[in-house]
């Protein structure tokens, strides 16, 4: 899977950077993701989020992170077929770093930690992940815990 990372302020180290990728290439696989496909990941500050937050979603607010599903097109979109040689188009995630550095700390746990559940929960909702009833959630969590374990970031591992 091709990740395009965009971070125009540097609010992440490369290290950082990579390791968000590395998270998404692993689930990427975990979940058979066709390839080739592509996503991109846009790292923002508070205010920038809050102005796509209330552009996008209608909320008038900052949050931590947006999911823009390509696959989920509204009826003002235009629909089209790409070529069979180009990439699967997942979507774009957004997140704010700095809504990511007070949660870390809210929580407890390492920046890192917290930047990367982030990233897998933004890219799950982008696979069609929910959690609007229990069940939802339940699977949804057990996935992002079995990815981040896998990195070792764990909760309160500060």
């Amino acid at each position: 899977m091709q990740i395009i990372s965009n971070d125009e302020h540097e609010l992440l180290t490369t290290s950082q950077i990579e390791l968000v990728e590395s998270i998404l290439q692993h689930a990427a696989q975990l979940e058979g993701v066709e390839e080739p496909s592509e996503l991109s990941v846009t790292y923002l500050t508070n205010a920038e989020i809050h102005e796509v937050n209330r552009e996008w979603r209608g909320k008038d607010a900052p949050t931590d992170v947006i999911s823009f599903a390509f696959d989920e097109m509204g009826d003002e979109e235009m629909d089209f077929m790409l070529d069979e040689d180009e990439p699967h188009l997942l979507g774009d995630l957004v997140i704010s770093v700095e809504r990511c550095r007070e949660q870390a700390a809210d929580y407890g746990h390492s920046f890192e930690r917290e930047l990367g559940f982030l990233a897998i929960h933004g890219f799950l909702h982008l696979l069609g992940y929910d959690h609007m009833t229990p069940e939802e959630e339940a699977e949804m969590t057990a996935r992002q815990e079995e990815v981040l374990t896998h990195f070792e970031l764990k909760r309160g591992n500060v």
